[in-house]
């Protein structure tokens, strides 16, 4: 850790502050089905930056859990007691990862929890989450202006909204401060750069150049600073980011931090099988697609054979969508699911199944999301210290 926050004093880039702690000005993506549990999570957090659990589905980390819940009678009302015995397994899992990251990060830099707010258990994971002592609770993939009400007994947690663009960075602070709360940081994700759900109502809108750094980082400042908040709010830009000038950049428009998922997806400690580790880092650009997921969200992802399969037979499954009399996975994971409520424009495919086998490293099977750019290390697999100190080193620039 040392060695890192020296680097960070030599490079010229400022630190990461929160609550009066200074950290390296990094933070780990949260990434599900599993892909960022408690040994990527802990592992960042142990170097002094913000590491970050996915809550979703966590249970696939624990075969204890796995068994509980496996061949789970289908049918009312047996459904919704097999729900409820998932749903209390995840949260049996989320509390163990937490524990787990806590004790590998030995209480150095900052532990957060990403809850997508599509998710139908969000309001019990924060809440789970908060019980067992998370520093942070990260929310995207939808806007979470509950947020502070479900946060209210827990006043020394980190609240740190993702979005976009700065219209929903200005809706979301006037929502919170009516509630007497106002966001620790924001995250400021670029939609057309991130991997998995994206921060724009359509694939149409990937390309808007609202969303551009050099735009929507400025725009939220002025917003700040107009409603005097702008000390007390940082700005973490996420998407795209693959090295020293990509921070450099993104702090001289303002930005305090940022934000990187696929790079530290592929290190060593990541949690996901080698084979999901070996698919994104082999990954250009040109094999990347986006598309609409179950959740109804814009989503960006490697064209695995699943995939290309999905989109293939997708107009034939959007015509005979229909509403579902029951959650094939007796799971009900999302508030509004594509398939289960035969939502038609929305993807039709169960979103927990595909992510999971990802997850376990089946190429065949796998929805695999990824951001675009190339690697920091290519197809190489590195540590995750090697790949906070490659962030931290300004690279010589060409003549």
């Amino acid at each position: 850790m040392a060695s890192l926050m020296a680097l960070l004093r030599t490079s010229g880039l400022a630190p990461l502050t929160l609550r009066g702690r200074a950290m390296l000005p990094i933070v780990q993506g949260g990434m599900g089905v599993g892909i960022s549990a408690h040994r990527l999570a802990g592992s960042v957090a142990a170097l002094n930056a913000v590491g970050t659990i996915s809550s979703v589905d966590l249970r696939r980390h624990h075969p204890d859990l796995m068994d509980r819940t496996r061949d789970l009678p289908a049918g009312a009302p047996a459904t919704q007691a097999a729900k409820e015995a998932i749903n209390e397994a995840n949260l049996e899992a989320l509390e163990r990862e937490i524990r787990a990251a806590r004790e590998l990060s030995g209480g150095r830099g900052l532990l957060a929890i990403n809850v997508m707010r599509a998710v139908s258990e969000y309001g019990p994971s924060v809440t789970r989450a908060l019980q067992s002592g998370i520093d942070a609770v990260v929310v995207g993939a939808g806007l979470p202006l509950d947020l502070p009400d479900l946060a209210k007994d827990h006043p020394d947690a980190l609240l740190v909204p993702i979005l976009s663009d700065a219209r929903g960075v200005q809706l979301l602070v006037r929502k919170w401060e009516r509630k007497k709360r106002l966001p620790d940081a924001i995250v400021i994700e670029h939609p057309r750069l991130a991997g998995g759900h994206l921060g724009a109502a359509k694939i149409a809108d990937l390309n808007d150049p609202r969303f551009d750094f050099e735009n929507a980082i400025p725009a939220s400042l002025a917003f700040l600073r107009s409603a005097g908040l702008e000390k007390e709010i940082p700005l973490i830009a996420a998407g795209g980011i693959r090295q020293f000038e990509d921070i450099a950049r993104v702090q001289a428009l303002g930005a305090a931090a940022v934000q990187l998922g696929t790079p530290f997806a592929v290190t060593l400690e990541g949690d996901a099988h080698a084979e999901f580790k070996r698919v994104l880092a082999e990954a250009r650009d040109e094999d990347m697609v986006e598309f609409t997921s179950v959740a109804g969200l814009p989503a960006r992802a490697v064209a695995t054979p699943w995939l290309r399969n999905y989109l293939k037979a997708e107009p034939r499954l959007q015509s005979v969508a229909h509403v579902k009399p029951r959650c094939t996975m007796a799971f009900d994971c999302l508030a509004q699911c594509g398939l289960r409520d035969g939502l038609q424009g929305w993807g039709q495919f169960c979103i927990d199944k595909q992510l999971a086998s990802a997850l376990n490293g089946d190429v065949k099977k796998g929805l695999f999301f990824r951001g675009v750019g190339p690697l920091p290390f290519g197809d190489q697999i590195r540590s995750v210290r090697d790949l906070m100190a490659h962030l931290l080193t300004p690279w010589p620039q060409p003549a």
